[in-house]
């Protein structure tokens, strides 16, 4: 039994949490079942566990931070992403199997793993990375900052001159905003806040009286403070926040000394829970649950390695937490600040900008128009610009013909110029409905800002279905043309968000085909009215008929290897965790269907496993650019079929949301997708790692002396050879 285990299969301290009322994230089983029953369609030894196989993600994400072969501020990019996706894990995916564990359930996860079980390899996993997070910047991208000319100094290396500035800089710009909070029989322990960064402060009365004080380490104020200098130099000073506050806490508390004083971070649940069936007020209520956002209980404490016992002991006690919560760092913690030095001006440390150029030459609508009902057009972000959908909506919001528009948005960014253009639309005396996804997570509030907008100017805004999200993206523009009304669509793999299409590999498809945009108009119709069409000629539509079109073409793959015929997978997205959707490929696999997947992070499928995955190979790849689109391709007997989709092989995005699977048919598009997206993919040996059978990663390298093929740079070049003669004025710049 762990150390930490009750006989009762609890965690000790758990029983506190009966203090404070706690909202229930998931649906639970009635409290009268027994141990939950494993899924019948698969081995638990052919899954591998969702929560580790995440951990291994951010793990090639911070092997990227150890490449020396990327510029050092992309390295040090790459460390803070590592920090902020540890964040969002532990808030998100830790706190639901707490949850589990504090509720008494005992669920097997489908590795035949329970909740306590699952905590353990977490933590353990979590820890080594936590310190090979710190051991990456002290040992390694702190060194080379110093040679570049960036000095990250304690505050008791800079020199007397430069402690004096920054002690005047917080007298007047720093001490004012601080509130030190004390902790003794007439001060309740404070509140600590979500993600915040504090310090434990011990200090001593006349008396010698030791006291207990918490200060909270302000986040309206830049982490990293710039030196004061009157020297001019190439070289930046820069000095942590929390680290200049420790060293002036005497101005915080007169007549006392200060002894002790170390940095801890708190990690609360940040899972919302929206009661949406008894919500009458969808947006109050989603306010009301960001607002709790950061009450949520604490699922992890990270502390300053040289914190003594007692103190932790403090911090245990009063967060109600275990001691397997509390991870000793090497400070400083929260690197996801580093973030910040991206913005300093040195672009020889940076990745070279990449223009791409628009095929829209012209921003006159109908030159636009003009051009789709000649062919169709596909993008691929951000090798290509994300200005062409731009220019597609606003082309239809200046032209007088376009009668309406509609669509979907769910995250989109704090400075889109999507919201503006809809707003001109409705201004004009056009249609304009938008389906504003309330409960895209960690945009919640964002997206609430812009629904209020468009409501104000007259926009039909709809926020989605009882239960369910809208993930899809699309959009449809109702053009009359002579006699006739035609519509425009659309459709993609990722955001309406232009700043993540310049960072994010995502697809674009502009087309007027009748019997696309025919469907695209039925999906808007299910999802602002009440239909219930079940089909769609072109479009497959989650969750109505998304999973029964995908098992229905994976099925014809192994129809077609069992009838000697050509058969072949190659699926690339972002997560494979559906359990039903892995039993399938399992089959496929036995069946003689080869099987390629791209899957850039969660992957619980075991390739390799005689008898069962013999034929599956799965890669991953971690760029300069975020693999993010969906592509699903099926040799179907040497006539192969290409999906674009925004929906990744999860049970969420199969049966919890409004998804979208959309063919790219024309014969040099289709070429296109599979040619940029899927073979690049497998044959990239840079940036590219192969999943083995025990559910490591190992780099993928080049053989026979092959040369060095990196995805995602051929694919730069290519553009740029097609691009050579155009003046980098002309060109959206990533």
């Amino acid at each position: 039994m762990a150390a930490n285990e009750k006989e009762d299969g609890t965690v000790k301290g758990s029983s506190r949490r009966g203090k404070r009322p706690r909202k229930r994230t998931r649906p639970r089983r009635s409290a009268d079942q027994g141990l939950q029953p494993l899924p019948a369609s698969i081995d638990p030894a052919l899954y591998i566990n969702r929560e580790l196989s995440w951990l291994e993600f951010n793990q090639r994400v911070l092997d990227e931070a150890n490449d020396p072969s990327h510029p050092l501020l992309e390295r040090i990019k790459f460390l803070s992403i590592v920090s902020s996706n540890l964040d969002e894990f532990f808030m998100i995916r830790v706190a639901a199997i707490k949850e589990q564990i504090f509720a008494d359930l005992v669920e097997y996860s489908p590795d035949e793993r329970i909740p306590l079980q699952q905590l353990k390899s977490i933590h353990q996993r979590a820890a080594a990375m936590m310190r090979d997070m710190s051991r990456c910047f002290w040992k390694t991208l702190h060194p080379l900052l110093q040679e570049s000319g960036i000095h990250l100094l304690r505050f008791q290396h800079l020199s007397s001159d430069e402690r004096s500035s920054l002690e005047l800089v917080f007298a007047n710009e720093i001490f004012p905003v601080l509130t030190p909070l004390a902790f003794d029989p007439g001060h309740p322990f404070p509140y600590i806040s979500n993600l915040s960064l504090n310090l434990a402060v011990v200090v001593t009365d006349r008396n010698g009286i030791e006291k207990f004080a918490r200060v909270k380490v302000p986040d309206v104020l830049p982490r990293l403070l710039q030196v004061p200098t009157k020297e001019r130099s190439t070289r930046t000073k820069m000095v942590w926040l929390e680290d200049v506050i420790a060293n002036n806490l005497g101005m915080l508390f007169p007549g006392m000394a200060v002894k002790e004083a170390y940095g801890f971070r708190v990690t609360r649940n940040a899972d919302l829970e929206i009661q949406e069936d008894e919500a009458e007020d969808l947006i109050r209520s989603i306010e009301e649950s960001i607002k709790l956002r950061r009450f949520g209980s604490v699922v992890r404490v990270a502390v300053e390695k040289t914190m003594p016992q007692r103190i932790k002991d403090i911090l245990v006690e009063n967060l109600e937490i275990t001691p397997d919560d509390v991870y000793d760092i090497e400070p400083p913690m929260g690197l996801g600040h580093l973030m910040e030095l991206m913005k300093l001006p040195r672009p020889e440390l940076k990745d070279p900008p990449h223009y791409s150029v628009s095929p829209f030459t012209d921003d006159d609508p109908e030159a636009i128009f003009s051009s789709l009902r000649q062919r169709d057009l596909l993008l691929h972000h951000p090798y290509d610009p994300f200005l062409p959908v731009v220019q597609f909506l606003t082309a239809a919001v200046n032209d007088p013909n376009v009668l309406a528009i509609k669509q979907t948005l769910y995250r989109i960014g704090s400075e889109s110029p999507l919201i503006a253009l809809l707003i001109r639309a409705a201004e004009s005396g056009k249609q304009v409905a938008v389906l504003v996804e309330l409960k895209a997570r960690f945009d919640e509030e964002n997206n609430i800002i812009w629904a209020k907008q468009l409501e104000r100017a007259g926009i039909h805004v709809v926020y989605g279905l009882v239960g369910l999200k809208t993930h899809a993206k699309m959009a449809l523009v109702v053009r009359r043309e002579q006699n006739i009304l035609r519509r425009y669509v659309h459709l993609g793999t990722g955001n309406y968000n232009p700043s993540t299409a310049r960072l994010y590999t995502d697809f674009s498809l502009l087309t007027c085909r009748e019997d696309i945009t025919r469907d695209v108009a039925e999906v808007f119709n299910y999802l602002t009215g009440y239909s219930t069409l079940t089909e769609y000629e072109k479009l497959c539509v989650a969750p109505i008929n998304l999973r029964s079109r995908l098992t229905a073409l994976i099925q014809r793959e192994i129809d077609h290897a069992k009838s000697g015929k050509p058969a072949r997978l190659i699926f690339k997205m972002n997560a494979l965790t559906d359990i039903a959707t892995l039993s399938l490929l399992y089959t496929a696999s036995a069946a003689g269907v080869q099987i390629d997947l791209i899957v850039r992070g969660v992957c619980c499928i075991r390739p390799g496993v005689r008898g069962f995955s013999e034929n599956i190979r799965v890669r991953s790849i971690v760029g300069r650019f975020l693999e993010h689109s969906r592509v699903y391709y099926f040799e179907n007997n040497g006539n192969p079929e290409v999906y674009l989709s925004s929906a990744d092989l999860m049970g969420r995005n199969l049966d919890r949301r409004v998804e979208l699977l959309f063919p790219v048919e024309d014969p040099t598009l289709r070429d296109i997708v599979k040619g940029e997206a899927l073979d690049e993919g497998l044959t990239d040996n840079v940036r590219a790692r192969t999943l083995q059978s025990d559910g490591s990663y190992t780099r993928s390298a080049s053989l026979n002396g092959s040369p060095a093929l990196d995805s995602q740079i051929r694919l730069i070049m290519a553009r740029q050879k097609s691009q050579r003669t155009t003046q980098p004025s002309d060109q959206t710049a990533s």
